[in-house]
């Protein structure tokens, strides 16, 4: 039996196949479109059975080549890019391939996980899994919300297990090739190590310099869910994924600076330190980002709480030393 991972040369795929292989399974399907070629080092030191073009794939499926072949589908393949403009590329590539999936995983009731967005919640304040709550900003976030939709109509007749992950801020390995969209902690890295300076957004929205907050989840915790999931097939639902605690821009920044001084051997610095020091540097707020911007996020974490999922979360400052570490390399 196969389990495939889509998007598996991305972020999260590829961290989700990392996972797959270390409980024993390789006999994995890796699905992706390697148009953008340097994800590829994703997948360099995992194990899997195949790699298939993503259209490859759907025409596979289409002619029930995985017919009874399949244990599970882990859906992440998405274009993830909030500022993509062509819709009809949008909702083609994010809601119409995932209801092709929906689709063939319950007419074969396969155990069907896939990525959902925070996004759907728009500009908050509430963050709960409940359709009133929910109000997307654009069209990547409205692909998400919509096909949440899709899956909420049909939930009284599913023959299969059905698992909706709504991610929130996602940092950590494996996100290099995500170039802007990349989160704020590798951005910070690379500036820091470049120019001896982080730069942040100034305040919006009511918040002083970088103090907008968000739910910031390292990939680390984002894959102890997925594989919860798959362990408890018989649990459905849409979730939250973050951790429910939000913390600030300012945050990320103090953290990622104080683990690249601690690799130099330096001491750790406040914020007010940095600032004075001018290690944290704050640039006009974007215009083209005004009124599609989330300055605070932070999950409502009782549905996945209540769904059997209890382990702790990485804080920003213990998640973001650890990726900070893993950026470093095997010297730090």
């Amino acid at each position: 039996m196969y389990y495939i991972v889509t998007g598996a040369a991305g972020f999260i795929g590829s961290n989700l196949v990392k996972a797959l292989n270390e409980r024993g399974e390789s006999n994995i399907i890796a699905v992706d479109n390697l148009k953008h070629a340097g994800k590829f080092s994703n997948l360099v030191d995992c194990d899997i059975a195949d790699y298939m073009d993503k259209e490859d794939f759907l025409g596979k499926l289409e002619g029930g080549f995985f017919d009874g072949l399949v244990a599970a589908v882990l859906h992440q393949g998405a274009c993830s890019d909030t500022m993509e403009s062509d819709g009809r590329y949008m909702m083609q590539n994010n809601y119409r391939y995932s209801l092709e999936l929906l689709n063939y995983c319950q007419n074969e009731e396969i155990p069907f996980l896939y990525a959902s967005s925070a996004s759907v919640y728009g500009a908050g304040p509430r963050f709960t899994e409940s359709r009133e709550y929910e109000s997307p900003l654009n069209v990547y976030a409205y692909s998400k919300f919509l096909f949440d939709q899709i899956v909420r109509r049909r939930w009284h007749k599913r023959s299969a297990q059905i698992v909706g992950l709504r991610y929130f801020n996602v940092y950590g390995p494996r996100e290099a090739h995500k170039g802007r969209m990349a989160s704020v902690a590798y951005h910070f890295f690379n500036q820091y190590r470049a120019d001896g300076h982080v730069k942040l957004f100034e305040g919006c929205d009511g918040y002083a310099n970088g103090a907008q907050l968000r739910d910031f989840v390292s990939v680390e915790d984002v894959v102890k869910v997925n594989m919860h999931f798959l362990e408890h097939p018989g649990t459905s639902g849409i979730f939250n994924l973050g951790t429910g605690q939000a913390q600030s821009f300012n945050d990320v920044a103090v953290a990622t600076i104080n683990t690249l001084r601690a690799s130099q051997g330096e001491t750790a610095l406040t914020l007010d330190e940095m600032r004075r020091q001018e290690l944290l540097r704050y640039i006009p707020f974007p215009e083209q980002l005004k009124g599609k911007y989330q300055s605070y996020t932070q999950a409502d974490m009782k549905a996945l709480h209540k769904a059997g999922y209890d382990e702790p979360f990485l804080t920003v400052e213990q998640g973001v030393a650890r990726y900070v570490t893993y950026l470093l390399g095997p010297s730090a």
